[in-house]
């Protein structure tokens, strides 16, 4: 797998940087394909060809059901936002879902106050995690992985980080759902997005908040990354919102972007088998952290985070709970 990584990572080149205030987006170019078809979440659940419902009538707040009805396979990435059925949440790990199949997912709960049916099925509001959020879920998950073979997330922690961007942000509501943070930063999101376009073969994007190297998501083909670019963007404008948006762009560098390409290649990378097809790679360092999901070979879809003053671990630790004590979010 190390190999895989390191192939796809060293097939790309850096476009010039685009910024907007304290954001700035480095294109990610390559002309690296996966030989295999797949449709993306919104496309599936647009034509009807997946159902997302709770397991079953009662529900459990870390699993969500999958049915794909289609002859073709479904990628369903990391962070996105599944919303509806008895509360709104998010995937803990980007999946490719086999044809004509039923999958039970991982998730994690992103609307704590709400525990009733507000429609039978789930819908997307083509909405994904801000990536500060997605880079403790990574560790979380990565840990669990480790000490109990599975990917659940520390849902308390979640929700205390979704508590805390939305007092920040003047965004609380009655189920604190992350979803009404969004909806309060709409208009200043939008303004960050239409400053961000998409150029000529690209694959993926780094992301700079004030200075800084965030964090990349870059995909298997350019299709994938540009039917998904504007969820992201908007999720890293949040961020940067969040992080004082009222600042001036500091200048980018292009060798801060080559620098991290290089530390994502030398992660530590640790296999293990897919919730769906493939197999999910968990990459980590003492400067980053993410994964990468690897089907025959192929890369198609790569997601690193940057760790903060070189430690990201934030509460992942308390997310290893004995399988007994996780019990206790199924409703």
């Amino acid at each position: 797998m190390e190999n895989t990584i390191k192939d796809y990572l060293d097939k790309i080149q850096i476009g010039n940087a685009q910024s907007h205030k304290n954001l700035s987006v480095f294109p990610l170019l390559s002309d690296y394909v996966v030989p295999f078809d797949y449709l993306t979440l919104d496309e599936a659940l647009s034509q009807n060809l997946i159902d997302v419902v709770e397991i079953d009538k009662d529900g459990s707040v870390p699993e969500l059901k999958v049915v794909n009805k289609s002859d073709r396979m479904v990628l369903i990435l990391d962070g996105e936002e599944l919303v509806g059925a008895r509360q709104n949440r998010i995937v803990n790990t980007t999946i490719l879902i086999p044809a004509k199949s039923t999958t039970v997912i991982p998730v994690s709960c992103v609307e704590q106050g709400r525990w009733s049916y507000d429609t039978d099925k789930f819908y997307s509001l083509k909405r994904v995690m801000s990536p500060k959020m997605r880079a403790c879920k990574s560790d979380q998950v990565r840990h669990s992985l480790n000490y109990a073979k599975n990917f659940r997330s520390d849902q308390s922690a979640i929700w205390n980080e979704i508590s805390c961007k939305a007092m920040r942000l003047d965004a609380e509501s009655p189920s604190m759902a992350m979803s009404k943070i969004y909806e309060k930063k709409a208009s200043g999101i939008q303004d960050y997005v239409k400053h961000f376009e998409l150029i000529e073969s690209q694959i993926g994007a780094v992301f700079m908040i004030n200075g800084r190297i965030v964090g990349m998501d870059c995909f298997g083909k350019t299709d994938t990354f540009a039917s998904v670019f504007k969820k992201l963007v908007e999720s890293y404008a949040l961020d940067a919102i969040d992080a004082d948006g009222s600042k001036k762009e500091q200048r980018p560098k292009k060798n801060d972007a080559k620098q991290f390409l290089t530390a994502a290649a030398a992660c530590r990378i640790e296999p293990h088998a897919s919730v769906g097809l493939g197999t999910d790679c968990r990459l980590e360092s003492s400067s980053a952290t993410g994964f990468a999901l690897v089907n025959d070979d192929r890369i198609l879809h790569l997601s690193v985070f940057a760790r903060e003053n070189g430690n990201n671990d934030m509460q992942s630790r308390s997310g290893l709970q004995r399988f007994s004590l996780r019990r206790r979010f199924r409703r």
